[in-house]
């Protein structure tokens, strides 16, 4: 088994940038990293073939094609197109690779595939990003509720149904920070093998969310969303056939930032205006950047100048994502006036501010929020974190600073984000790599 390229290895390799240049042009979007990592798992309940397109070329792609080859599926990774024969139940290995599975964050809900299709599962606790506790009770919840036992110690998990396997169940998905959106997925997995009708209360509408349940709908499964919540309806033999990740709308974001930061404009193809989320929109409105559709296809996002700042909160959709809260920050250092990021999807989300911090920003982070005050020249600096968009946030830093900086950390990028330093490049960036082992 090929075993992607660990943190460590890839760390040894730095990103040179010298800032002050405007990015300007026309680049695609990849497809969803969030939204694929989810379809890879509900691949695994067809029966049949099923052929993801626009599959982003990114670690975790890697990492979950060889998690569903361990499963005992055939699978095949190239140019945009993620091919999954899943293996008969019979024959399905239910056991989550256990260095793998800690390498990505959907891990419960690769399990949850394996168990609904085969009554077991053996998994580790996820990995991905760690920029604070991120729990996964409510994905055990849901497998308890599916008939389950679940033992949990210091290794790993282990989930066992009866003979029958999993059951129509009722599961709520409601935390105190807004619904799960990846035990919405587990649950709906789980839901979708189970004989009856399941009902999931409180759903997440996450764009992963609504994207894996029409994939289960045009694979035969019965889901329709009401006041009371999800309906799933089980099917015992679900088709294959084809399916589009839609676009990333976090690259999208990521890139109109890193734009808007060095005071550049940008076109963006394979994603829209409609695809981004209230939130999102708003928060960029606000700070002086209009998006607009183009006739020939894509986004345009250009900024005001100079940019202002904002008072926003993350929350679930469609409010702000939570996973551009650090590039903004990173942007607003750039805008007029005071800016306060308020966190309400995770307990916090600051490991970005440090490492902004070393290159200028007036910047803090004070329980869930994060305060800055703009306009700041940044300067170069040597920096690094240990989670994709906070790296990214360091990133636009070094973009939109005088000097030439280093960045570690490629990693992580290249866990969410295939093709961003040659996109940036091709934007007008100064950037190189090297690595300190040479």
């Amino acid at each position: 088994m090929t075993i992607t390229p660990t943190a460590a290895a890839l760390d040894a390799t730095v990103v040179t940038v010298t800032g002050g240049r405007p990015l300007t042009g026309r680049i695609p979007v990849q497809g969803s990293k969030n939204i694929a990592l989810h379809l890879y798992a509900a691949a695994l309940l067809a029966d049949a073939p099923v052929v993801l397109t626009g599959a982003p070329d990114i670690f975790d792609t890697a990492v979950c094609a060889q998690i569903l080859a361990h499963t005992g599926a055939h699978v095949v990774a190239d140019g945009g197109r993620f091919t999954v024969t899943p293996a008969p139940a019979a024959a399905v290995c239910p056991i989550i690779h256990p260095e793998l599975g800690r390498r990505v964050r959907t891990t419960a809900v690769l399990a949850a595939a394996v168990l609904a299709r085969t009554g077991r599962a053996d998994f580790p606790y996820p990995g991905g990003d760690a920029f604070c506790p991120r729990l996964i009770d409510r994905h055990l919840e849901a497998m308890q509720a599916a008939g389950a036992e679940v033992t949990v110690d210091a290794v790993g998990i282990r989930a066992r149904c009866g003979p029958r396997g999993v059951h129509a169940f009722t599961a709520d998905m409601d935390t105190p920070y807004g619904p799960s959106l990846g035990a919405t997925v587990t649950a709906m997995l789980l839901a979708a093998r189970a004989p009856g009708t399941s009902l999931i209360t409180h759903p997440s509408i996450e764009p992963e969310v609504t994207a894996t349940a029409q994939f289960l709908a045009e694979r035969g499964v019965g889901i329709h969303f009401d006041d009371h919540g999800l309906h799933v309806s089980g099917s015992g033999d679900l088709t294959g056939g084809d399916f589009t990740v839609p676009g990333d709308r976090i690259e999208a974001a990521t890139m109109i930032m890193a734009a808007a930061a060095t005071g550049g404009s940008i076109h963006l193809d394979g994603i829209t205006a409609a695809a981004f989320p209230d939130g999102l929109t708003e928060a960029l409105s606000a700070a002086g950047i209009s998006l607009t559709d183009d006739s020939s296809g894509g986004v345009r996002a250009a900024p005001a100048s100079p940019l202002q700042g904002v008072e926003v909160a993350t929350g679930p959709h469609p409010a702000l994502p939570t996973d551009t809260a650090p590039q903004l920050a990173a942007m607003l250092t750039q805008a007029r006036g005071t800016s306060l990021i308020a966190e309400r999807v995770y307990p916090r989300r600051d490991t970005h501010v440090e490492g902004l911090r070393a290159f200028g920003a007036d910047i803090y982070s004070t329980g869930a929020v994060v305060g800055l005050r703009g306009p700041t020249r940044l300067h170069s600096a040597t920096a690094a974190a240990a989670d994709i968009r906070a790296v990214t946030a360091l990133l636009i830093a070094a973009l939109a600073a005088d000097g030439i900086s280093t960045i570690r950390g490629v990693y992580h990028l290249r866990r969410g984000y295939g093709h961003l330093l040659a996109n940036l490049a091709t934007l007008g960036a100064d950037i190189t790599t090297t690595s300190e082992d040479s």
